[in-house]
């Protein structure tokens, strides 16, 4: 079997920056995604998704994203911009591709799937943070009336039923759905913890402007101040601040419990709800990985800067893997670019 210098597993804006890199050292490679055509995951998520980084801070290298560099991608956008940079470089990405198996064979890596079987020197694992949508258990604890969804599985207001809606996680998908939805709908916001909310611009300068001027975009996850932006990482954008003014979105505090259609939040409030948004996140999930010492008891990936202690395996897009732009379109280039100097 020919043996490949590389085997990405994911082909989102991680695993493409990653071939970029890797195309430019004509490494013999291949990029393998589960989805039917690249940006599937970005088309999937809810309509009226907008990204946070403006298009200056959304692109890839050696492409830039076109339009209004101050304006704000939409996510079909970024889509197609995905597929439009994957054909630009003729990156060889192989879709429609489920991994099954990925396991170590002497020194290399073979990868099952269900279009065969792949064996590489070194293996990227760039399937990003969004796997395994997260709900507590006590989400069973609802009554069948109640209306449930995860924020990964929500699209617009179509989905929903009349009356009251709760909205559990005031992070940045948290607050964009809620804006969306309470000109229609009685909408409550569940915040476990006060998250910090940044604007969009600040003095006319875009807030990454800003994070570069000061330093803070380089700032690594080891840094003390990387430490403290890690552990309370604010959400980006003010506009749902208005509809909580006007009472249109009412905030509770953390969801403790339910019972039938009741929501119970600390602090004793009690809430009705016909609706039910979990926008809880995700968790990681690699239930096709064999290797030994690169994932933890809670498929936390066990790395610094995407190296693990397995050589020639390696993570690629994750929250602050380096710096706080790891997972984003604005910083996954640079670790991306990292990792391709220090293959085997």
């Amino acid at each position: 079997m020919n043996v490949l210098d590389v085997v990405v597993i994911g082909a989102g804006q991680a695993g493409l920056s990653l071939g970029y890199y890797l195309k430019r050292d004509k490494k013999n490679f291949v990029l393998l995604d589960k989805h039917k055509n690249i940006g599937d995951s970005w088309k999937k998520r809810y309509d009226s998704l907008t990204l946070f980084t403006p298009r200056k801070y959304s692109s890839l290298p050696g492409l830039a994203l076109e339009g209004s560099q101050d304006g704000y991608p939409s996510k079909d956008e970024v889509a197609a911009y995905l597929q439009k940079y994957a054909e630009k470089f003729t990156l060889p990405v192989q879709l429609n591709t489920l991994v099954q198996l990925v396991s170590k064979e002497g020194s290399l890596y073979r990868v099952k799937t269900n279009n065969g079987d792949y064996v590489s020197k070194n293996l990227v694992v760039a399937t990003g943070p969004f796997q395994e949508p997260y709900t507590p258990a006590f989400n069973k604890s609802f009554s069948n009336e109640v209306n449930q969804l995860h924020s990964d599985d929500y699209r617009n207001k179509s989905q929903l039923v009349k009356g009251n809606t709760l909205i559990v996680g005031a992070g940045n998908s948290g607050y964009q759905i809620a804006t969306e939805l309470c000109e229609d709908y009685p909408v409550y916001l569940a915040e476990g913890k006060r998250n910090k909310n940044l604007p969009h611009k600040i003095l006319n300068k875009s807030i990454f402007w800003w994070f570069d001027v000061l330093g803070l975009s380089k700032v690594t996850e080891r840094h003390p101040v990387g430490k403290i932006l890690k552990k309370n990482d604010p959400v980006i954008g003010k506009e749902h601040k208005p509809y909580i003014k006007a009472g249109k979105i009412k905030m509770k505090n953390r969801l403790k419990s339910a019972s039938q259609n009741i929501a119970m939040f600390e602090g004793g409030d009690r809430l009705t709800v016909n609706n039910v948004i979990w926008a809880t996140g995700f968790v990681y999930s690699y239930p096709w990985l064999e290797v030994d010492d690169v994932i933890d008891s809670n498929n936390i990936p066990i790395q610094s800067r995407g190296v693990t202690n397995q050589p020639g395996f390696f993570f690629l897009g994750l929250p602050w893997m380096h710096t706080r732009g790891s997972a984003l379109l604005t910083g996954v280039n640079k670790d991306a670019e990292y990792l391709s100097t220090i293959m085997r």
